[in-house]
């Protein structure tokens, strides 16, 4: 594996700061403290979860947050070293899985530096998004571009997930704009999902980077292009991981009695096809003697 003592150190730190911050996370939100609220400057009464190191946070975003922190521990962290494991063997699924993972955890910190209201782990949060983004791309970059299609046998499944992944990010980028576009119709302007935030960061991000790349993946990939080869299966691999978080704060929402809108069913049913895509991608990639083949596809 091209560039293999820096992508180790990198992943080893995101594993070391990841578990730190989201045992932080989670321990914090055990001790003391109640809800309270306060009218934003826009008028708007809005419930603080006043516990923990989500704290300053409104409460439906805060349970949330705790919520993917259970995810990145106990899901994230152990498929991060079991991929890091495979990629070091030099095993072509180890790539895929090692680059999706990273991409959660680059995505998950980008958007916890972002929006997460400023906190003692600010630097935490600076320091995992840039480590997971410099392991990402070294990843990304040690695989053959020209070569993957051929390393992956008739199973597997090219127009089903080219088409889910266009699918998907259609989907999510309609439920968004449900969300941005009433307000601006109808003069009020601002989202009740806005809080005291100073704008919508997921929204934001999503649409203009992540379903965006969603969208470009299944479509170079039904037209066979190289690079949906590779943008597909590690977005999908990314997807499954980020899912389970989107699933996992739904779950949380509902238990806290906050409504989360069409999330509820829209994000559980999307989870279970992002993981069985996943697998079906993993489990359609050649499998040759010694891997020695592998060199064609990551190297």
């Amino acid at each position: 594996m091209k560039h293999e003592k820096p992508i180790v150190i990198l992943v080893l730190c995101v594993v070391t700061l990841s578990m730190a911050a989201t045992l932080v996370g989670i321990l914090t939100n055990l001790g003391n403290g109640e809800e309270y609220e306060i009218e934003s400057i826009r008028d708007q009464i809005v419930t603080i979860y006043g516990k923990g190191i989500y704290e300053h946070m409104s409460s439906d975003v805060a349970i949330q947050g705790i919520a993917q922190d259970y995810v990145s521990l106990f899901a994230g962290i152990p498929l991060l070293l079991v991929s890091l494991y495979l990629c070091r063997k030099g095993l072509t699924k180890g790539g895929f899985l090692l680059a999706g993972t990273l991409g959660y955890f680059l995505v998950t910190y980008l958007f916890y530096t972002c929006m997460a209201m400023y906190n003692v782990l600010f630097l935490l949060y600076v320091a995992l998004t840039a480590t997971s983004f410099f392991a990402f791309t070294l990843v990304t970059l040690s695989f053959q571009i020209q070569h993957l299609s051929s390393c992956f046998d008739h199973k597997f499944p090219k127009k089903f997930l080219g088409g889910f992944l266009i699918f998907d990010s259609i989907a999510i980028g309609l439920m968004w704009f449900s969300v941005i576009v009433p307000p601006l119709a109808d003069g009020t302007i601002y989202p009740s999902d806005l809080d005291h935030y100073t704008t919508l960061i997921v929204q934001g991000l999503d649409l203009s980077l992540l379903l965006p790349i969603a969208f470009m993946a299944g479509l170079l990939l039904l037209k066979n292009k190289p690079f949906g080869y590779l943008m597909a299966p590690i977005y999908i691999v990314f997807l499954s991981i980020l899912m389970t978080a989107l699933t996992a704060k739904v779950i949380a929402m509902t238990l806290s009695e906050v409504s989360a809108g069409p999330a509820i069913v829209i994000i559980p049913v999307f989870n279970v096809i992002a993981i069985v895509c996943s697998v079906l991608v993993i489990k359609s990639i050649k499998n040759y003697e010694n891997e020695k083949h592998t060199t064609a596809c990551i190297g």
